[in-house]
């Protein structure tokens, strides 16, 4: 006899054998009873969770000779024809390829024959979002008011992509992915009746692979048992099916907390001959630290997930992790995953990301290190001392530096000073740390001296790294930041000019000028201020700062003038007026 594929042998021939969409059955079932069908329905969810099975079964329960209440009885002709798909009433059409105009044209004109072999006419459409907008438009007189002989079902996994004059004509009814219980269960009973013996964690973990959807979770085990000589175990699937066991994890989480790059290096050497990619190792990883966060923060957590089978296993590793260090851990890995889809070399790329979590600080980060008092009441592992004492100092180095300039009259929170009050308020208010779009930075002397330092030149040279790393810590911001260069250095800050204001006014963002400040403390060996300045106002600033040194150079004096004397007052004030180049003295 030829073989059928388990999911068509065991697909639920009328509501009671559907699992997980209960929601849903009972509906259908009092709608079937009270005689309240409605003319249209709109089934939606995942793909494999019933959908097309609950729009046959309802169409043989209305079409039903000898209906059991609101069930189908499957054994009147009607069922059983309707079954083998021997009903020319009752039809399935793919709207994938029968999506244009032309095709829904035809089934309007057919709906106002009267059906010839049972009581309704039932259109069911699958994936009907396929339809184009004028096949749309075609069916939707036809779905509000049809002749009362005729019951649609549309079936789809994708809703949004439906116009909303479709869904208000319909009754919408979403269903959800099986629960892992119910699958498993299922499974159970049918690996019972096709004689098919399997472990219970090989079921568990074939259920957690279809991710919610009954027709995959069949497809394969109906794979896996034609592999097997009649049993199926957990190492099995997990070689089918390329699947990555926990333990396996367990060994990568434990590299990475002792750091030993070595052995990490040869565990993703292995798991590439056993033919694993890269791109699924690195999800997978990603949910097991997630899973240990969980763990970690919330008690009873190992039942908010499908992927712990040894709650006891995952207690342990979560406990030799900090919570920042967790945090951090998962960031990185869903960055990298992100940028995983556009590698040449996915391998490389997965290397690269483990061992940047190698190298990680037991504490964390920044923030973890100002958060050490709580650490230390929650019980996790407190930062060193000789830490707090350097950030300490650097604190309080900044904060004299800000003083003094405030005092001095180096920053200023507004524009011109134009009284006491103006000066008396300025010094209330901090200056901001970046200058306001399209005005120019404070301390522009400072800057036009250090155009050409020493210093300047050294981070020249370095900034290609910083780009880098600013990129690798967000790529985001790097998009914005690319655009500006680096002209000139002070003692703690960093002039960079830009070319376009948007991409200026997006660096100076807080959070965004926080992550580049932190790359440049990191890479140029001490920290400083991100100031921006827009290209064209530093070339004029530098231009005319240049003008003035060869202005100074070449300047004529007055006899008086270089015999000490004054000039006149009423030159004084001409020049005050217009400026010294549109002033000429003539004797």
């Amino acid at each position: 006899m030829e073989h059928i594929a388990l999911y068509r042998a065991w697909r639920p021939q009328s509501f009671n054998d559907m699992v997980g969409q209960r929601h849903i059955i009972q509906t259908l079932q009092n709608a079937i009873r009270e005689q309240r069908v409605s003319h249209a329905y709109l089934f939606s969810g995942p793909r494999g969770t019933g959908k097309t099975s609950a729009a046959k079964v309802l169409a043989k329960a209305v079409n039903c000779e000898r209906q059991q209440g609101s069930e189908p009885c499957n054994e009147c002709p009607s069922c059983l024809r309707i079954t083998a798909g021997n009903v020319m009433d009752v039809q399935e059409i793919d709207a994938a390829s029968n999506r244009g105009v032309e095709e829904i044209r035809d089934l309007r004109d057919k709906v106002k024959y009267a059906p010839t072999e049972v009581r309704r006419k039932v259109y069911i459409i699958d994936e009907v979002h396929m339809l184009t907008t004028e096949a749309f438009n075609a069916l939707l007189k036809t779905l509000e008011e049809p002749p009362p002989h005729v019951m649609f079902i549309l079936a789809t996994t994708e809703p949004h992509k439906l116009p909303a004059t479709i869904i208000s004509r319909c009754q919408r009814f979403d269903f959800r992915r099986v629960s892992l219980e119910e699958q498993t269960g299922l499974l159970s009973e049918i690996c019972e009746k096709e004689g098919i013996e399997a472990d219970p964690d090989a079921l568990q973990y074939i259920a957690r692979l279809s991710d919610g959807g009954m027709r995959d979770a069949l497809s394969i085990l109906d794979q896996i048992s034609s592999f097997t000589d009649g049993h199926v175990t957990y190492q099995q699937v997990l070689g089918m099916t390329g699947g990555i066991p926990a333990e396996q994890f367990a060994r990568l989480a434990s590299a990475i907390l002792e750091g030993n790059m070595g052995l990490l290096l040869e565990l993703v050497e292995q798991l590439m001959h056993e033919g694993k990619s890269a791109d699924k190792c690195l999800e997978n990883l990603l949910y097991y630290f997630r899973d240990l966060l969980m763990i970690k923060m919330v008690p009873g957590a190992d039942q908010l997930t499908d992927r712990v089978l040894n709650p006891a296993e995952f207690t342990d590793m979560a406990s030799a992790f900090s919570r920042e260090r967790l945090f951090e851990i998962v960031d990185t890995l869903n960055r990298y995953l992100g940028d995983m889809k556009y590698a040449t070399h996915p391998q490389t790329l997965f290397e690269v990301a483990l061992m940047k979590l190698c190298s990680m600080p037991q504490g964390g980060s920044g923030v973890a290190m100002s958060a050490t008092s709580n650490n230390v009441s929650s019980g996790l592992p407190a930062v060193d001392n000789s830490e707090f004492v350097i950030l300490k100092r650097q604190i309080a180095a900044l904060e004299k530096k800000l003083e003094q300039a405030l005092q001095s009259g180096g920053i200023s929170g507004g524009g011109k000073e134009t009284g006491s009050a103006s000066r008396s308020a300025s010094a209330q208010i901090p200056a901001p740390r970046i200058s306001a779009p399209g005005k120019m930075p404070p301390n522009m002397d400072l800057f036009i001296a250090g155009k050409d330092s020493t210093d300047f030149a050294a981070i020249y040279k370095q900034w290609s790294f910083v780009l880098q790393a600013v990129k690798e810590e967000k790529v985001t911001v790097h998009a914005w930041f690319v655009d500006g260069e680096p002209v000139s250095v002070t003692e703690d800050a960093v002039l960079v000019a830009f070319k376009n204001t948007i991409h200026r006014d997006t660096t100076e963002k807080p959070m965004n000028r926080q992550v580049i400040e932190g790359v440049m403390a990191a890479r140029l060996g001490k920290p400083y201020r991100l100031v921006t300045i827009m290209l064209r106002d530093w070339n004029e600033a530098a231009l005319k700062s240049a003008s003035q040194e060869n202005k100074e150079e070449l300047r004529l004096e007055h006899e008086h003038e270089a015999a000490g004397g004054t000039s006149e007052p009423w030159i004084d004030e001409a020049i005050q007026l217009f400026g010294e180049d549109l002033v000429i003295i003539k004797e």
